[in-house]
């Protein structure tokens, strides 16, 4: 028997099959050397933060992007071996009724970094982009106002040129983020992750897909820019998620013999993203990603 990855259990008196275990060997010893190819990046993770920390500098980096794109994984791949006391991951619930009453933006600016810091959205103000609209958590109303007025927010943000702010979207194809719900519907280890939205992510592929197109082409600016992430393949994302971090703040101690060239077939600009929605539409009548 051939070990099959996407299984969720070993069968049984696998220790007897050596085709088996010759087969589970090699797929262990290549994940292993992923994650080797790593190691080298977070550390320079670990530089970029301690440049943060000598010169106060703020750290701001947005993961957004559909349900099971790989925003977690990532995150938690980056901050592996961080220095806990200096960042921050931040995944905030559903808003209280006090909250309702506010500025949409203030409860995530309450959780900006203090100097030296670097803090990570697990999702961000931009689900009043996507999220709010398309399951009717927020009105019209809202939705128009917050495409108007983020920008402007962002620009006041980066006034201070201590503060960083980057804006990652991950881009999962609709069969592949069909097949991780179906391993998290069979996983116990990752059924917690399933949520009633997700089960009806599919059934609203394409109104989140329109919301992505306006939320690119009207929030994508010069001082705040979005980078896409293909994510089907979540180790190169995860890789070239960190060289997109690690090219956005000159740090010293960078490494000269690391390549940080980031692969534009993984990372891609919101030009050239908005740009392949478009042809897609004008080809098959209507957004495909």
């Amino acid at each position: 028997m051939i070990y099959d990855p996407s299984s969720n259990n070993l069968p049984e008196n696998y220790q007897d099959d050596p085709e088996f275990l010759e087969s589970f060997g090699r797929y262990a010893t290549q994940k292993h050397m992923l994650k080797m190819q790593l190691v080298p990046y977070q550390a320079e993770l670990i530089k970029l933060q301690r440049h943060l920390e000598r010169y106060g500098r703020k750290l701001i980096i947005l993961f957004d992007g559909r349900d099971a794109s790989g925003k977690g994984g990532t995150i938690r791949c980056i901050t592996r071996y961080m220095n806990e006391k200096h960042y921050r991951t931040v995944a905030l619930g559903k808003p209280s009724e006090e909250q309702k009453t506010e500025l949409h933006m203030k409860r995530y600016i309450e959780q900006f970094p203090s100097a030296g810091e670097v803090v990570l959205f697990d999702r961000s103000w931009y689900n009043r982009a996507m999220v709010e609209p398309v399951f009717g958590f927020c009105s019209q109303q809202q939705y128009t106002k917050f495409i108007a007025n983020v920008n402007t927010y962002e620009h006041n943000f980066l006034e201070d040129d201590k503060t960083t702010l980057i804006k990652l979207y991950f881009s999962v194809s609709k069969k592949e983020q069909n097949s991780r719900f179906e391993r998290r519907k069979n996983d116990p280890l990752r059924q917690w992750k399933l949520s009633e939205i997700d089960l009806q992510a599919q059934e609203y592929w394409d109104e989140f897909t329109e919301k992505k197109y306006h939320m690119l082409l009207k929030t994508s600016t010069d001082y705040a820019p979005w980078s896409v992430i293909r994510s089907d393949n979540k180790h190169k994302a995860r890789l070239e998620t960190i060289k997109t971090i690690l090219n956005s703040i000159p740090y010293h101690g960078r490494s000269r013999e690391l390549d940080f060239t980031v692969d534009d077939r993984v990372v891609i600009t919101a030009k050239r993203e908005l740009a392949s929605m478009r042809y897609q539409r004008n080809k098959y009548g209507k957004f495909r990603r």
